[in-house]
């Protein structure tokens, strides 16, 4: 027999429900006795002990389905340790629901700030599998984390359709994407997209070297240019500040996002309307695409061995094209950035994609 403890948390993504059904379809395969307990909302259903015994038919049909069956909140690591309004002490409650179920082991899904709440309960003595979530790609350890190639193709599609309007009118378009602290997707999707500028937090950009590129284009005779827009594009002289004043500035600031502000800026130096589009959501959303639901039935196919071998303490990575398991201790807290030297950007450069650098 054993008993397991499934959750979600952070943000959704599109391959949640592949690759829990991954990990049970792994473990029942191999087993003649299991409970699985779905603790709902994240890590919320943990500390507050809001989960139920799920069966067979709960991970039926669901390789295809996007979002989370379980549902998921943001938990913020920082607050973890800090009782909340009620005086819950949040990590001994969490132990002391684990304990309560007799669990084996907890098999948490999600991104950086899951990741290491995942890391400090393996501390507190809990067994515990991570399995990478994010459609950001920025989980130390593992070359690629699963949601992220179902928004490449969400993110790519969008500057599909924004290339047939751009140039039937000859516009410059901007079209934001996904991405506060990292621009692994923006860098992909603008790749797959043939965008002609991509900016990504890891390089900072001059707003004279963007709209030189744009005029560069212009005096080629192409009559509209598309920029790939990381949520977290920066420029040069906000690159400088200090964390506490580019967050002071961001409060001042009179657009809604990076996008518009470079749009702004873009217009009024070269005269033309800039136009923006912000896909959001969309990205994180609908149906994985067959890449990530192959992706989570290694991971979970990995997890379930990890469990069926009592080895805990894990990440469940993908690196060089096989399933690893990677110490929680190692990589917890860890970004993985794009680096600005790295080949992609070389390689991007050589076909004339320009990074504002």
């Amino acid at each position: 027999m054993k008993r397991i403890g499934m959750l979600t948390s952070g943000g959704d993504c599109q391959a949640l429900n592949a690759a829990m059904r991954g990990v049970v379809k792994g473990l029942s395969n191999s087993l003649k006795e299991l409970e699985v307990y779905g603790f709902f909302d994240g890590y919320k259903g943990l500390i507050y002990g809001n989960y139920r015994l799920l069966t067979a038919a709960d991970f039926s049909g669901i390789l295809t389905k996007g979002g989370t069956i379980l549902g998921t909140s943001r938990q913020p690591f920082k607050q973890m340790r800090v009782p909340d309004e009620n005086g819950v002490d949040k990590v001994e409650a969490m132990k002391h629901t684990y304990h309560k179920l007799n669990l084996d082991c907890l098999v948490i899904l999600g991104g950086n700030g899951t990741q290491k709440t995942a890391n400090l309960l393996r501390e507190e003595g809990l067994n515990v599998i991570h399995l990478p979530k994010t459609i950001d790609n920025d989980i130390y350890g593992t070359d690629v984390t699963f949601g992220f190639q179902s928004a490449i193709n969400i993110a790519t599609d969008a500057i599909d359709c924004i290339h047939t309007t751009a140039a039937s009118h000859n516009r410059i378009f901007i079209v934001e994407v996904m991405g506060h602290k990292v621009g692994w997707l923006t860098l992909y999707a603008g790749i797959a997209g043939g965008a002609d500028i991509i900016l990504i937090p890891e390089i900072p950009y001059s707003i004279d070297k963007v709209i030189e590129a744009v005029e560069k284009r212009s005096q080629a005779g192409k009559g509209f240019t598309i920029l790939a827009v990381a949520e977290g594009a920066i420029s040069r002289e906000d690159a400088k500040l200090s964390k506490k004043e580019y967050k002071e500035k961001l409060k001042k600031r009179e657009f809604p996002s990076v996008s518009y502000e470079l749009a702004a800026r873009i217009g009024e130096r070269i005269g033309n309307e800039v136009r923006v589009t912000v896909p959001g959501h969309m990205q994180r959303g609908g149906s994985p695409c067959p890449y990530d639901r192959v992706l989570c039935t290694q991971l979970g196919a990995a997890a379930a061995k990890l469990i069926l071998d009592n080895d805990y303490g894990y990440m469940v990575g993908m690196v060089n094209g096989n399933t690893q398991k990677v110490p929680l201790g190692e990589v917890a807290g860890k970004l993985k950035m794009v680096e600005p030297d790295s080949q992609i950007i070389d390689e991007a450069k050589a076909v004339g994609i320009r990074f504002g650098d």
